[in-house]
Formats: structure tokens, sequence, C-alpha cells
């Protein structure tokens, strides 16, 4: 076997074809929200939302509804209840999201030790990528690609609501409901990513491509898609890895995004530390 067919083997294999499809389905449409998280600073609501799902998890599977719709409803209950209490309260948002979070996360670990739920707390976690039914790409399609289009449709009103609401309310756009709208589509990938990735690894694909193309261009259009291909890329190149040195897919493609972001962040041409001979300017679309 020589080294060609050697590399390509896993793309042959039915089980890491699909591993393949759902991993890209949720780190494309994940890298594309990722720009709006990372420049409106919603990279700590994105690890609130997809802690938060957990009880819904176990509580769906108790009441025998889908799990995802149990993630879904606690995901946004975390989302609006941080919004509330930061708007009547003296806390800051971030202060306000540590204990949302941390608490419905407390709440869900809970109640999978006490009751017997027959899930996997660790494939919860950490994602099962390699153990997907078509079925399961599926449903992951019909949450992610409506997601990807909504961003993709809406970008530069998210753009304006991101970097300045109140001038966004000025030029007449809604901003409650682009506020909400976005929440709800965190919560969408949040959902559809628990079983290529899991609850815990799932802040990694929303923050890091995000983070990376920020480093490599001044320009929002550039961004989404700079966002797209180190997306792609890194899935694509860290399931191939994950199969030939036997290690998860999914912890080693949140290697390599942290990796990349290391590199960019040295040798990035327009911000990178070791490189930087221009004054930072401000993101424009």
């Amino acid at each position: 076997m020589n080294f060609l067919t050697l590399l390509l083997e896993p793309f042959t294999l039915d089980f890491m074809q699909q591993a393949y499809i759902i991993a890209l389905l949720v780190s494309i449409s994940a890298g594309v929200l990722s720009c709006l998280l990372v420049l409106k600073g919603w990279s700590l609501m994105g690890d609130a939302v997809s802690h938060a799902v957990l009880p819904g998890i176990v509580i769906a599977y108790i009441l025998n509804i889908p799990v995802l719709i149990g993630a879904f409803v606690t995901g946004m209950f975390c989302a609006v209840s941080t919004g509330y209490l930061t708007d009547n309260s003296r806390l800051k948002e971030d202060t306000v999201m540590g204990v949302v979070f941390s608490g419905l996360f407390a709440l869900g670990i809970a109640l999978f030790t006490k009751l017997d739920t027959g899930l996997h707390l660790h494939q919860v976690l950490f994602g099962d990528v390699l153990g997907v039914s078509w079925s399961d790409i599926a449903l992951t399609a019909a949450l992610t690609i409506p997601a990807f289009i909504i961003v993709i449709v809406k970008r530069r009103d998210l753009l304006v609501f991101a970097f300045d609401p109140q001038h966004a309310r000025v030029v007449g756009l809604n901003t409650t409901l682009l506020h909400y709208g976005l929440l709800s589509i965190l919560s969408l990938i949040i959902v559809a990513s628990i079983k290529a990735v899991g609850i815990i690894l799932v802040i990694s694909v929303l923050i890091a491509p995000g983070a990376i193309s920020y480093q490599l261009t001044r320009r929002f259009e550039n961004m989404i898609w700079w966002s797209i291909v180190v997306a792609a890329s890194t899935t694509i190149v860290g399931v191939t890895l994950s199969y030939h040195i036997d290690s998860a897919p999914a912890p080693t493609i949140v290697v390599l995004l942290s990796l990349v972001f290391v590199l960019v962040f040295l040798f990035g041409p327009q911000r990178g530390l070791l490189r930087k001979t221009a004054p930072l300017e401000q993101t424009t679309a």
C-alpha cells in the first residue's frame, strides 16, 4: 500500500464518510456564526449556552421527547434569562452568565448521575462523530443549513447590530429580533453539534474560526470566507489525522484549530504579533 492510498483510505470507509459529512455541516455553519460572536463579544455566551443544554437533554429523555428539543429549550432559557438578569440587576453580563450556565450545567450533571437515562455522558460532553447514522446527518443538516443561510442572507444587518446596537436601531433595524434571532441560531447550531463534537468542545468550533479569520483580514466579507476555509480544512485534516493516529476526531479538530490560531496570532499578515507593521483598523463590511 503506497502513501497516497494509505492517506485516502478513510475516505473510502462508510463510517468515515458519515463522520466527514456531519463534521463539515457543523464546523462550516459554526464557523460562519463565529465571526459574529467574535465581533460582538459573545464568546462566553456560546460557552454558557453549550453547557446549559445538558439538563434539557436529560429532561427530554425522561419525557420521551427528542433530546434536541429539550436541549434547544434550555439553551434559549439560558440566553433569555441571562439577558433579563443583566437588564434588571447591577451585575455585568459575564457575571450573570457565569452563574446561570454553571448552575444549569451542575443541574444537568446532578440529573444525569441521579436518573437512569441510558445516555452516555461522555458522548454528550465530547461527541461521537464516528457513531453517527444517516438519520443523524439528516437531522444535523436540517438544523445547520437553515441557520447557515439565515446568517449569510442577514449578515450585513447582523454586522451592524454586532458593532453598535444603538446605531442599528437608529437606521431602522429591529434590534430585538436580531438579538433573539442570533441567540436562536446560536442555540440551534449548538444543539446540532452535540452528536459531532459534544457540548464541551463545541465552544472551540464556535469561536476559533472567527478568531483566526479576524487575524487574517479587516473586511467582514473576507472574514466569513476565511472562517469557512479554516473550519472546513481543519475538520477534514482533523478527522483524517484522527483515523491514522487512532485518536478521537473532535479533540483532534480542536487541537488543530488551536495550533492554527497560534500560528496566525504570531505570523498573520494583518495582525500577526511578529509581522505587525501597521496600526490596527476596525473590521469593516
